[in-house]
């Protein structure tokens, strides 16, 4: 099993609603084809550094999963064929990586606590 992070942009016009179907879909399509989710962030609406589609701001997502290497490349065909992605990206973590998301996600839990 590799570990991934996938962190997708979404269309700053969706409603709250469609914001939750659209991360539902990603995150049942993860479980659906055997992925473990480690973990799961909402960044919120941020500024992008330059426009995407026209639009100078996202709904920015982070997913930390483990899966096999063939689930990837349909993840990934999901992702393009979704108009409410404006851009999407996914990396497989080394170990140096998984540790350093390990204390962001300490660091982020004792924030909100």
């Amino acid at each position: 099993m590799n570990h991934y992070e996938t962190v997708f942009i979404l269309n700053p016009v969706l409603s709250d609603v469609q914001i939750e179907e659209t991360v539902k879909k990603f995150e049942d399509f993860l479980i659906n084809n055997g992925a473990k989710m480690v973990a799961k962030e909402n960044w919120g609406l941020k500024k992008l550094a330059y426009p995407i589609q026209n639009k100078k701001s996202g709904f920015y997502h982070l997913f930390e999963f483990t899966s096999t290497g063939e689930v990837v490349m349909p993840y990934e065909q999901e992702f393009r064929r979704d108009e409410r992605v404006m851009r999407f990206l996914t990396v497989k973590l080394d170990k140096h990586a998984i540790a350093w998301a390990e204390k962001r996600r300490a660091r982020n839990k004792n924030a909100k606590a």
